[in-house]
């Protein structure tokens, strides 16, 4: 059986990181126990470095090491002809290219922590066609779903 692909934007990324607990940490523990697939964007690493690297320099160094064990898989960035295909999936603009990276790996979840642009807006599910909640929202849906690989 495949394993469950989860896409992690920055915002749960950077969670699992600087967090000592919570559902990103369990996230990334899962990933590095081979139990799910963790999956991000060129993006999405970018991004988190950078955030990283200006609220707790300290901890870039475990970030990139995070990266290195609890990533399975770094996207490729959609390029700017497939966001201006998908402009109107997502409110918030600069958001687009981490929707259609997730739509594009063919993940079977979007983790976030962005509730105001992501999980707020049950629009941007919709038209999807992607789960997307918070990592606690995840870890239920994993354990929900019996979708752990043994």
């Amino acid at each position: 059986m495949p394993k469950v692909k989860l896409f992690l934007d920055s915002s749960a990324l950077i969670a699992g990181v600087i967090s000592p607990t919570g559902g990103a940490r369990a996230l990334l523990f899962l990933a590095e126990a081979g139990a799910i697939s963790i999956v991000v964007s060129g993006q999405v690493i970018a991004e988190s470095e950078r955030a990283i690297a200006k609220k707790a320099p300290g901890a870039v160094d475990n970030f990139r090491k995070a990266v290195r064990i609890s990533v399975d898989q770094i996207l490729r960035d959609p390029n700017l002809n497939e966001v201006k295909k998908h402009h109107g999936i997502i409110k918030h603009k600069v958001d687009v290219p981490i929707v259609v990276a997730a739509m594009n790996g063919e993940v079977d979840f979007l983790v976030t922590l962005n509730r105001k642009h992501f999980i707020d807006d049950p629009g941007v599910a919709r038209k999807t066609g992607l789960k997307i909640g918070t990592p606690g929202d995840a870890l239920e849906w994993l354990r929900q779903s019996d979708l752990l690989a043994d």
